[in-house]
């Protein structure tokens, strides 16, 4: 099908006088990874349940695979998977029941037995659910936003609490998710994670869209970027400042230690190495240092992401 996956125009809900989202506009092409990242309370959460038909929206239009979430839910259920942060499982249920149950209830599900594999919950799949640890909970959840094959899966925070090993499979499942062609839209508190598995990138923050697109296009060279190299002291840095493109600075904070700040790419990088030549010495440790996505989100938010 053509269009994309979600399309969201003017979307605003409020709780008690209080804007959680606040004219949010966001599309989400179809398939590949769409990570959304904001501080708490920037509306992330208000506005995946908006898309998957659990909220109301106040004002605005959304439109999922082409449907009004609300109005046509019956349509849309069987077509999106949805993974939130409510438990939302009986406490006397068992991972494997659970799995086999919501299964039946889609035309071509997966296979309960080899998700359970999949996900590390062969050791629990007849332990209760009120006996699981967290981390056991939280990849149950993603096993049942997933098992029916949905076109589409919102997964929230889905690797909180996990640990290193679960992480890992949990990015592997996404990962796979994605090769298969289902849209996935995730939120997360790891900007690492966001920067591993997104196709695209959206921050929201005081609930709209404050910047998006994929995380090298956020993470440019070109901006804030440095280049460190070690030399002999006592070096010409103004001529090498000289050399550099403009906007391109470089200096020696410390004997030895060069640093060249400003835009990076192939034509400073060459200016550097030039330069040296001319002067007869070699760079040692030459590295290019460049943005991260935590860099980027710490500069538009003025915040961290904090679980």
């Amino acid at each position: 099908m053509s269009g994309p996956a979600i399309e969201i125009s003017g979307l605003r809900k409020s709780y008690g006088g209080r804007a959680a989202v606040d004219g949010l506009d966001l599309t989400v092409p179809r398939g590949g990874v769409t990570a959304v990242l904001g501080p708490n309370g920037a509306g992330k959460t208000t506005t995946l349940e908006i898309c998957s038909g659990l909220r109301v929206a106040d004002a605005g239009s959304v439109q999922v695979l082409g449907l009004d979430p609300r109005r046509d839910h019956a349509a849309l259920r069987p077509r999106i998977g949805v993974m939130l942060q409510a438990g939302g499982v009986y406490s006397g249920a068992k991972p494997e029941e659970m799995l086999r149950h919501v299964a039946a209830l889609h035309a071509n599900p997966l296979d309960p037995a080899a998700l359970l594999d999949l996900l590390g919950l062969q050791d629990a799949r007849r332990t209760t659910y009120r006996r699981m640890s967290g981390g056991e909970k939280q990849l149950l959840a993603l096993g049942l936003a997933v098992i029916g094959r949905p076109e589409l899966a919102f997964l929230d925070e889905p690797t909180a609490g996990l640990d290193p090993h679960a992480r890992r499979r949990t990015w592997d499942l996404i990962s796979s998710l994605r090769e298969h062609g289902v849209t996935v839209v995730l939120t997360t508190h790891l900007l690492d994670e966001a920067e591993a598995l997104a196709d695209q990138v959206h921050i929201v923050d005081h609930g709209r869209v404050i910047a998006g697109g994929t995380p090298a296009e956020l993470t440019r060279v070109g901006v804030s970027n440095s280049l460190t190299f070690r030399a002999p002291g006592g070096l010409p840095v103004a001529a090498l400042t000289g050399a550099l493109p403009e906007g391109t600075v470089a200096t020696e904070p410390s004997p030895g230690v060069y640093v060249v700040s400003g835009p990076m790419d192939p034509t400073t990088l060459a200016a550097v190495t030039s330069w040296c030549a001319d002067l007869g010495v070699m760079p040692d440790g030459l590295l290019v240092e460049r943005r991260s996505l935590e860099d980027v989100f710490l500069d538009l938010t003025g915040r961290g992401l904090e679980p």
